[in-house]
């Protein structure tokens, strides 16, 4: 079989029942991909499949032929940490570490949900679309309850989503915002500036 991890073409020989899990641990050496539960209940094996996040422990290998695979491994790009990687560094996200590949790339998956206007079972309204200004504490828990911390560090993860969210959407603004005042402002000083 064939497929891209992280970019690259690899070619594969699996038998049927060999996981993706398997396949990126034992025949790619992406070891950043952790085996939890091996049964899809802690997240710890989630990747990204054509874009979407999957757990990789219940996924077969051999179905994912000529897909897009991208890995903890796959988020840096030429030696630059992705902006989540970073934020949970900054927000101490992790604590023993097992888990935290998983929950970046659920974080990762989060954010593209949120701008992509997916709801979630905690969205209040919904028959508005949603948008990445809408994603609140409660549906950054929502959305990463898939996602399993044994040292209890939740806290600190949906403060680390939430950053990243946030500098996300300062992208989006890059106008400044004008207010009534602010143009009353500058009319008394002659106009704009």
């Amino acid at each position: 079989m064939s497929l891209s991890v992280n970019g690259q073409v690899c070619t594969l020989m699996v038998e049927p029942r060999t996981t993706l899990l398997d396949a990126l641990r034992e025949e790619l050496a992406l070891t950043g991909t952790k085996k939890g539960c091996d049964r899809g209940e802690c997240g710890a094996c989630t990747v990204h499949v054509d874009g979407r996040r999957v757990l990789s422990c219940m996924t077969l290998a051999g179905m994912q032929e000529g897909k897009r695979v991208i890995t903890i491994e796959g988020l840096e790009r030429d030696g630059e940490l992705h902006p989540l990687q970073a934020a949970f560094i900054e927000h101490d996200g992790f604590q023993c570490g097992f888990c935290t590949s998983g929950q970046i790339m659920s974080a990762v998956a989060v954010i593209e949900e949120a701008k992509a206007g997916w709801p979630s079972a905690a969205t209040a309204d919904m028959r508005r679309p949603f948008t990445l200004a809408d994603l609140s504490a409660a549906e950054i828990r929502e959305r990463m309850s898939g996602n399993l911390c044994r040292c209890a560090c939740y806290p600190n993860i949906v403060d680390t989503v939430a950053e990243a969210a946030g500098r996300e959407l300062n992208l989006f603004r890059r106008a400044p915002i004008t207010t009534n005042d602010d143009r009353r402002g500058q009319a008394s000083k002659g106009g704009d500036e």
